[in-house]
């Protein structure tokens, strides 16, 4: 019992918080999504090259998939990689306002 304890302390010293990007930040990740993402997802999000970023299609794709995509991009698709541009703490931001946007 000792030891399982002493373990759980230690995982949870080890832990990472998820950190959410400055307000400065924000507004530059917005920017982003209208303009990078919307070149191919449209202006209005709503698909174009690429598919609608409307919470309502978003609504059965895990975040974890939306991660690892914007993250990884798609192959043999228009989609690149984002992980140079973006954290993973501010792509978790992107993916969470996408979701949660009216």
């Amino acid at each position: 019992m000792r030891f399982s304890l002493l373990c759980l302390t230690l995982l949870c010293s080890f832990a990472v918080v998820a950190e959410e990007p400055s307000q400065d930040r924000q507004a530059e990740l917005k920017n982003l999504l209208k303009h990078d993402c919307g070149s191919c997802h449209g202006l209005t999000l709503k698909g174009g090259l690429g598919p609608s970023l409307l919470a309502t299609d978003l609504h059965n794709k895990s975040a974890e998939f939306l991660i690892a995509t914007i993250q990884n991009g798609r192959k043999d698709t228009a989609m690149p990689p984002w992980k140079t541009f973006l954290s993973i703490d501010e792509t978790r931001w992107l993916v969470q306002h996408l979701k949660n946007s009216p």
